[in-house]
């Protein structure tokens, strides 16, 4: 493993009820962290290649995490997003180097899809920050029910040389959602808009 990994974390969420209606079937999402060293706290390095190795490797192993979560095959997920904090000696290209190059490959890979963009978000925190993971339809992202997020947190992490990788996938939407717009169903799954 290129990766120093000191935990992984799985957070499993299930939606029952909004507002008094029941949710039926539940809305659930799972997110997948792994708190890993940062190889380059505390100083500027040009080259961040090994980071970029690093969000390949953990693409595949978080993913697959959060869909064992689930329970589900990879291929039934309908949304996913990722997101990084860094500690207080990291900085946010150390974030980027790990989620944007190579990380969305091998999560498509393990849901059998995954024409849209993977929603993302970056940020620099200390001990117990919350990570808001944004979530978006794995293959069409004009799906507004399936505009959403998770937020997660690891008590314990980042320390000031860590960095905490988070990758969300869920089984559906948002619970009772209402506000129109291209809906699942009708997905064409080709440009990753629609």
């Amino acid at each position: 493993m290129k990766s120093e990994v000191r935990k992984y974390c799985v957070f499993l969420e299930e939606t029952r009820q909004e507002m008094g209606r029941p949710v039926d079937p539940p809305t659930r999402r799972a997110c997948a962290v792994a708190v890993i060293r940062n190889p380059f706290a505390g100083r500027y390095v040009e080259d961040l290649s090994e980071l970029v190795d690093i969000g390949e490797e953990l693409g595949e192993v978080l993913t697959r995490k959060a869909v064992e979560a689930l329970g589900i095959d990879g291929p039934a997920a309908e949304s996913y997003g990722k997101a990084a904090a860094v500690g207080e000696n990291g900085e946010l290209e150390h974030a980027a180097a790990i989620l944007h190059p190579k990380l969305g490959a091998p999560a498509r890979k393990v849901l059998g899809k995954g024409a849209a963009l993977i929603p993302s978000s970056k940020r620099r925190g200390g001990l117990g920050c919350e990570i808001d993971v944004p979530l978006g339809h794995k293959d069409a992202a004009f799906v507004r029910s399936h505009f959403d997020g998770m937020i997660v947190s690891v008590p314990d992490a980042p320390r000031a040389d860590e960095i905490v990788v988070a990758v969300a996938v869920t089984d559906s939407g948002r619970p009772l959602p209402r506000v129109g717009g291209l809906t699942k169903d009708a997905i064409k799954g080709e440009d990753g808009l629609r």
